[in-house]
């Protein structure tokens, strides 16, 4: 592989992603602020990175997969960030997810440096990480997107150029937005057929036969079943990037009347101490006000 490759966020989603390009013999650099995950990569024949400056000085093209706005800022620019180490005409990929307005910033900052951004978050979860199957949503130019693509092909399935910088990020608040809505209407519906004394199980078997059938019911409706609530994506990142829904929202004037209810529902899940369960945990709180009545 002629491009080096530096890895920088190395959780639920990034390790797996990371672990893949390897597989596809990308040689690689990694950072996280975790020891034990940097460890295992490492082991599968990473090199280790003590900054992400130095992460930038010994790769082409470096991945970032953080949890929010400010970390991405503080890795990209803060002290011995990625920009500070960056060569001429290297690539900055932000697979996060954040604020499209901070990435717009971001990648001009990072133009004038010399270096090209792409915004590419994804979805699909921890198993379309490991998989290798995952959503990518791209904001930048088709030049740069046709320089990633090779890299995206190994951790995607489902990889579109949305536009221009930004507009990945615009894609993903999209997608957390019809998610977010549809897992609280399977959990109101799953509630609602527990509380008329129907088998809630068999309900969700003939919905996915119809029209309500999605992915969210078929796969959150089985955790809600199971009571399952390991993560796959955290309750409290979906608040994160529910809040950046609204945000982008209220600045572009439109509203979003169906989706605050979910927003504060994610706000409750996470005051109420369930923030590090899946987001299909909404579901307990139907249950708990159920009970209540």
């Amino acid at each position: 592989m002629g491009e080096r490759v530096g890895f920088i966020g190395l959780g639920i989603m990034g390790k797996p992603m990371s672990l893949n390009l390897l597989r596809a013999g990308y040689p690689m650099t990694v950072h996280s602020r975790s020891a034990p995950p940097v460890d295992e990569v490492v082991a599968s024949g990473a090199t280790r990175a003590s900054s992400p400056r130095e992460v930038a000085e010994a790769s082409d093209i470096v991945i970032t997969m953080l949890p929010d706005t400010p970390d991405v800022e503080k890795v990209l620019f803060g002290d011995d960030g990625v920009a500070s180490g960056l060569a001429p005409g290297a690539l900055a990929i932000d697979m996060s997810t954040i604020s499209p307005i901070a990435t717009r910033g971001f990648a001009s900052q990072l133009s004038d440096a010399g270096a090209s951004m792409l915004d590419a978050p994804v979805s699909g979860g921890e198993k379309g990480a490991i998989d290798g199957t995952l959503s990518i949503m791209v904001g930048g130019t088709q030049e740069v997107f046709d320089r990633a693509k090779p890299l995206f092909d190994v951790m995607g399935g489902n990889i579109v150029l949305v536009g221009d910088s930004g507009a990945g990020q615009i894609a993903k608040a999209c997608n957390q937005l019809v998610v977010g809505g549809t897992i609280e209407a399977v959990a109101e519906a799953l509630t609602l057929a527990t509380a008329a004394g129907v088998d809630a199980a068999r309900v969700r078997e003939a919905l996915l036969g119809g029209f309500a059938g999605s992915k969210i019911l078929e796969v959150h409706g089985q955790r809600m079943l199971d009571e399952a609530f390991t993560p796959g994506f955290r309750a409290r990142l979906h608040l994160k990037d529910a809040h950046i829904v609204s945000d982008t929202a209220r600045e572009l004037g439109v509203p979003t009347p169906g989706f605050t209810p979910v927003e504060e529902e994610l706000q409750r899940l996470v005051d109420e101490g369930k923030g590090d369960l899946d987001h299909s945990a909404l579901i307990t709180l139907l249950q708990e006000d159920s009970a209540a009545e």
